[in-house]
């Protein structure tokens, strides 16, 4: 959530060490496929799976399962998320845009 990482972006400045790796994320593994299914499921979309060559160069990066966590980053900064995760976040912006139509 925007909000979420706003305040990670002024934690981080005010007192991160130089180098940190930080990760703003509330929820850890969540796929694209899964991502693309929601927005899909709320714009009344079907989605369909294709092959990752079908993106070029970017195909191999999207197919990477590369989970990220912020335990790290909550331990060193005591940062928590604590606004809407991706999904519920994306349904309620899928929800808006759909309105919107």
């Amino acid at each position: 959530h925007l909000a979420d990482a706003a305040r990670l972006v002024r934690l981080a400045a005010e007192g991160a060490p130089a180098g940190s790796v930080l990760h703003g994320v509330a929820e850890e593994g969540v796929p694209l496929r899964v991502v693309a299914e929601e927005i899909g499921r709320h714009l009344g979309l079907p989605v369909a799976q294709v092959p990752a060559a079908h993106f070029g160069r970017l195909g191999g990066e999207l197919a990477v399962d590369a989970p990220a966590s912020s335990v790290l980053t909550q331990q060193l900064l005591g940062w928590r998320p604590t606004r809407p995760g991706l999904l519920a976040d994306l349904g309620r912006w899928s929800t808006d845009l759909a309105a919107a139509r």
